[in-house]
């Protein structure tokens, strides 16, 4: 992943209770920071999960996510959570997501959030919610 403009970066410490009892990071926990990632994204794109029911009637759930995982993370590291938008479809996302420490790359991540209703069937983007995700849409 190139950054740009496009790229929201988001910080992360590694705590003991991220990791083994070995100080490395428990893979799972990387879907975390991931989760983390993606939520800080969207609020500095001015929306916010708490209000995404009550505004838009739509939330998001994961479709899809594949993980690469090239080398570890351990207790105290600083991490990065690079994430950025590869396509908004009429009622799906896909992201892309790295860990870094420093500039390494830890894991890679691809994930496909659908949009869905308060019933949990497939659900359009707002227009607004669009627009506004639109400032982190990498055109490839």
């Amino acid at each position: 992943m190139t950054d740009t403009p496009a790229t929201h970066i988001f910080p992360i410490r590694v705590y003991y209770e991220d990791t083994d009892s070995e100080g490395i990071v428990y893979y799972a926990n990387y879907l975390k920071f991931a989760e983390r990632g993606r939520t800080e994204m969207l609020r500095a794109a001015g929306i916010e999960h708490s209000t995404l029911w009550d505004e838009y009637g739509v939330g998001f759930a994961v479709r899809n996510m594949s993980a690469d995982y090239l080398r570890p993370a351990k207790l105290d590291d600083s991490l990065t959570i690079h994430s950025r938008l590869l396509a908004i479809r009429g009622a799906s996302m896909s992201a892309e997501q790295v860990v870094r420490r420093d500039e390494e790359d830890l894991v890679r991540i691809t994930v496909r959030l659908a949009c869905i209703d308060r019933s949990s069937k497939p659900a359009r983007f707002p227009q607004p919610l669009r627009v506004a995700l639109g400032a982190y849409k990498h055109d490839i």
